[in-house]
């Protein structure tokens, strides 16, 4: 199994050269009616209940648009399925799906008319919660951020926005961990923790299948100042 890291780039303000999973901030249009629409298989209730999150401003479900909109327009590729049940094409592969990628950057269009013009619907049932990290109280810039895992086909080819990313790269959960302890792919702490939650998955529908359901727990590291510098702690329990 492989998953999709994409290397920040160096001028940003936050986690400049990191290799990241796509994301980003949910959007007030990740949960319109016209979103909606589009998704089957979730409702906002079970996206709710699955996120242990009462329904507000965003609702639950927008966080699971959201991380599929993200991932649309750092990657071009888009979790999504046409009318005959076939995965679009990537941007890199098509020059339409490019061009739609590049208006929704622009805010020309929303994520639902993306999904209007390429003729695909989202199965919300197929996209697995997988983790929930908090940043420590004291940092500068915090954020409270959820994983999801999604299956994509294979040979799916990435395509990356230079203004933001400068790389991408597929990668078994593995191999991008002895990278990084090599110092050749930094990464975040919740990047090294959730690569080491899937290591151990042989293929990506086992490691849906296991996710399935599972209890997410939020987790708040605690930053830890000793003589040799600062660490980072998790309460096990």
């Amino acid at each position: 199994m492989e998953v999709l890291l994409l290397r920040r780039n160096r001028s940003a303000g936050f986690a400049p050269g990191a290799y990241v999973f796509p994301g980003g901030r949910v959007d007030a249009s990740d949960a319109t009616e016209d979103a909606l629409a589009f998704v089957d298989g979730l409702t906002p209730e079970q996206a709710a209940h699955r996120l242990e999150l009462a329904d507000g401003d965003p609702p639950a479900i927008a966080y699971y648009l959201a991380a599929l909109r993200e991932a649309f327009e750092e990657t071009g590729i888009l979790v999504g399925r046409d009318s005959r049940g076939r995965a679009p094409a990537t941007a890199a592969e098509d020059e339409q799906v490019d061009a739609i990628r590049d208006d929704l950057m622009e805010d020309r269009i929303s994520f639902a008319q993306v999904l209007e013009r390429l003729g695909c619907r989202i199965d919300g049932a197929s996209i697995e919660y997988l983790a929930h990290w908090i940043t420590p109280v004291p940092r500068p810039r915090r954020f409270d951020t959820r994983f999801f895992a999604a299956k994509v086909r294979e040979g799916a080819t990435p395509i990356v926005d230079p203004r933001e990313m400068t790389d991408a790269v597929w990668i078994t959960p593995d191999a991008a961990l002895v990278s990084s302890d090599e110092g050749k792919m930094p990464m975040m702490f919740p990047t090294t923790q959730t690569l080491e939650q899937l290591r151990d998955y042989q293929t990506t529908d086992d490691a849906l299948a296991s996710l399935a359901g599972r209890s997410v727990r939020a987790v708040l590291p605690t930053i830890v100042i000793t003589e040799t510098g600062i660490t980072l702690e998790i309460d096990e329990d």
